[in-house]
């Protein structure tokens, strides 16, 4: 800039003059501002440009042996425990026995005690066993330095300590000071969802970071020892378990990631008072705590699924698709006789390679197998994933989809829709491409029992296939 000044101040008025009218006739002052334009419009892009958001790996939590909870032993600890009445006891049973779950998922310490010791410290020992386990797994994967880490989401519905569950972490780690951290409650089971959408808006604003996603729900405070039968549900249903996801926006990472994160569509039916109250914590006439599930449950979810793929399906259905789709909505507006003109339900095979459906219970997959005309082998790794860990809340689409990579299932180019369902009530979507063939990374939940899946479920039994 020196150089330019010192010399631009030799340069008298004629030669000014000279200069200008030798640029116009070489037509350079037109390539010079088109040239600075297109470096203009091509900074502004790059600059604005939703990132790139690779999943580097993930891990799930499993369990030790000792935590193994069988129909049998679950039901006569309920008989032992002295809690229940009879009529509790039987339908305890009988859920038991349709709900599809295997005789091998998990439930913590303090409820295989007799009587059982539901306290703030055993809550926060599940709490660390399962967060940490998920963790040390993850980051001897990655061979990641938690010091790199510069996002942290943590959620977990019903369990909520102070200090927070990602400032546990944050100790147990030794996480870096300027760590943004965050710690979700009470959103249900599709809170993992929520948790990958509010990381992925942080990469959009923090360069060449890392964020860590860790989803969970805690069991041992949260038991339900009442005899109100739609509060006994989810104690038939919810087992231990958690996930730990890594993210990052570093164009580096991308030849080690497994998948691309490529849409995220959330659904809220919380204005419904109806939809509102399905999955509502509250007491008994006895006082007790527990979780509610209404009768109306399944009719929510399937209108909060219906105006969610409505949102999805333009993002990752065919053309084909999208204008039958069009065709169907328009003739059942303009004719008479519109409730004899069926809805169309777009063909979401054709957009989806695999599914990976929130293992929330048999009549869930049920339903939505039936909702969205899949096959059997569409939804297998949700039902041998209810099969064998249970209903692990937020973290079940995580366990699905290690199920997927140990049958060696994922190959480049693959697109996997994870859906899940929570209180509120909602319905997340999250859609991944796959980077490449993908293997089951070292210490894979399914790593020594893959081989003895899928069973086959029979009217809620199981049968080897």
């Amino acid at each position: 800039m020196a150089a330019i000044l010192v010399e631009a101040s030799r340069v008298s008025p004629d030669d000014l003059r000279r200069l200008w009218l030798s640029l116009q006739q070489d037509h350079l002052i037109s390539v010079l501002v088109a040239s600075a334009f297109l470096v203009f419009a091509s900074t502004a892009y790059l600059s604005t440009r939703p990132r790139p958001i690779y999943l580097v790996d993930f891990a799930c939590y499993r369990p030790p042996d000792r935590l193994s909870a069988s129909s049998s032993r679950f039901i006569t600890h309920s008989r032992l425990c002295g809690q229940f009445d009879d009529s509790a006891l039987q339908f305890q049973e009988r859920i038991l026995v349709r709900s599809g779950l295997g005789e091998d998922t998990y439930l913590p310490d303090a409820l295989h005690s007799l009587p059982p010791m539901p306290s703030m410290s055993a809550a926060r020992q599940e709490a660390e066993a399962v967060m940490f386990g998920a963790l040390d797994s993850l980051f001897r994967n990655t061979s990641l330095n938690p010091r790199d880490i510069g996002i942290l989401v943590v959620n977990c519905s019903l369990f909520n300590p102070t200090p927070s569950l990602s400032a546990m972490i944050a100790n147990r780690y030794h996480l870096r000071g300027n760590i943004r951290t965050f710690n979700l409650g009470g959103m249900g089971c599709s809170a993992g969802v929520i948790s990958l959408d509010l990381a992925r808006d942080l990469l959009q604003v923090h360069r060449s970071t890392y964020a860590v996603v860790v989803s969970t729900e805690n069991i041992t405070q949260n038991w339900y020892f009442g005899n109100r039968k739609s509060m006994l549900i989810p104690n038939c249903l919810f087992r231990v378990g958690c996930s730990a996801v890594l993210l990052s926006n570093r164009p580096l990472d991308r030849s080690r990631a497994k998948y691309r994160l490529a849409h995220v569509v959330r659904t809220h039916r919380g204005a419904d008072d109806r939809a509102f109250r399905c999955v509502y914590q509250e007491e008994d006439n006895a006082g007790k705590v527990g979780v509610s599930l209404s009768k109306d449950l399944m009719a929510i979810a399937g209108e909060a699924l219906k105006v969610n793929i409505t949102t999805l399906g333009p993002l990752v259905l065919p053309v084909s698709e999208q204008l039958l789709f069009f065709a169907s909505l328009v003739a059942r507006k303009l004719l008479k006789s519109a409730a004899k003109v069926k809805p169309y339900i777009p063909d979401f095979k054709l957009a989806f390679e695999h599914f990976c459906i929130h293992a929330g219970g048999r009549a869930v997959i049920d339903e939505l197998e039936k909702n969205l005309h899949l096959l059997p082998s569409h939804v297998e790794a949700s039902r041998m994933t209810l099969h064998r860990f249970g209903n692990t809340s937020s973290s079940s689409i995580w366990y699905e989809l290690a199920y997927l990579e140990a049958k060696g299932r994922v190959h480049r180019g693959h697109r996997i829709w994870q859906i899940a369902f929570g209180s509120g009530f909602k319905c997340n979507s999250v859609v991944w491409h796959a980077l490449r063939n993908i293997r089951p990374s070292p210490g894979s939940p399914w790593e020594d029992c893959i081989s003895h899946y899928p069973v086959q479920i029979v009217d809620g039994f199981p049968q080897e296939s």
